[in-house]
């Protein structure tokens, strides 16, 4: 397979000591982008891909962790015969520093790629773009004739980046993703509508991307706010609401003003947002909101329960 020959499988880096601000480990794959080379973790290729899984991880950057939950869904719903699963890694300047990475890796600062922001090397690229590129890649006919469906997925600050994606993606796609969107903590609102009370002053950041439509990134220029809405509406998302994510002293959770304004805890926020939504557009939308019982913040547990089965792979 082409593309497959363009994930040069190298090792690069070993586990480093316990340090929350940097990845423990780099993963071996090697995707060739017009900005520089992104680092993926990639499972084996099957004989038929029929089905493309792009599973992006959250603020820690575990890439392999994503990929290899995704492939325990894929098994245990019996897809992974036919599916490839991609999982890119997010690199920050510290990662690279640490693991002495070579200069041609894409990489962000701190966690900006989280909101589509530009890499600070080799080339500014936006990490929407580096998603958009590997659509482009594997909804290619000659490369991957076999390709049906492709299924993009995220939990937590995976999730708030898959959220932001479909917003801004420029498309149109050859074939229109599935977008997963499980247990992030906030979500990018239209206008400046919250369902919580709240001072407008006390709070002047809680419309300004990525909470909002003000001040977007580069990398939406020549899209209007209307625009963008009547794109978004129509993508096919499905959010993936875990029961037990109530905690509202969670500590990966986003306890800003700006995400507090969205609710107290991710259960109401995904919610509160889905309700936003029906009622802006009670015809016309193209989403669901499922619950997954007995699951908190667990990104595993998310992805391999029948809902989270269902949902990526329509079993």
């Amino acid at each position: 397979m082409k593309w497959i020959a363009l994930i040069a499988l190298v090792l690069s880096g070993t586990l480093a000591q316990a340090d929350e601000h940097a990845v423990h480990a780099v993963a071996q794959g090697r995707l060739q982008l017009k900005g520089g080379a992104m680092v993926v973790a990639v499972g084996p290729p099957p004989a038929s891909i029929q089905r493309v899984l792009i599973i992006v991880h959250g603020r820690l950057r575990n890439a392999e962790t994503y990929l290899h939950s995704a492939e325990k869904a894929a098994g245990q719903a019996g897809q992974l015969a036919t599916t490839l699963i991609i999982a890119p890694q997010f690199l920050n300047e510290q990662d690279v520093l640490r693991h002495q990475l070579p200069a041609e890796l894409l990489r962000w600062q701190g966690n900006e790629w989280m909101a589509g922001d530009l890499s600070t090397g080799p080339h500014p690229l936006s990490s929407f773009q580096v998603l958009d590129d590997i659509v482009a890649r594997v909804s290619d006919r000659q490369q991957f004739p076999d390709v049906k469906e492709i299924v993009i997925a995220g939990h937590s600050g995976g999730a708030q980046v898959v959220q932001r994606y479909a917003l801004l993606a420029r498309g149109p796609f050859r074939i229109s993703p599935r977008f997963v969107v499980a247990n992030p903590s906030s979500y990018a609102y239209f206008d400046a509508q919250r369902p919580m009370a709240f001072a407008p002053a006390s709070c002047p950041g809680f419309d300004q991307w990525k909470y909002g439509l003000q001040n977007l990134p580069a990398y939406a220029a020549g899209q209007t706010p209307a625009q963008l809405e009547e794109h978004y509406i129509k993508r096919d998302i499905v959010y993936l609401l875990g029961q037990q994510d109530t905690d509202p002293e969670h500590p990966a959770l986003d306890k800003g003003c700006e995400a507090q304004t969205q609710g107290p805890y991710r259960l109401l926020r995904g919610h509160f947002f889905f309700d936003y939504l029906t009622q802006r557009h009670p015809v016309g939308l193209n989403q669901r909101l499922i619950e997954v019982p007995g699951v908190g913040h667990d990104g595993d547990g998310m992805l391999t329960s029948p809902e989270g089965l269902k949902v990526l792979f329509g079993q």
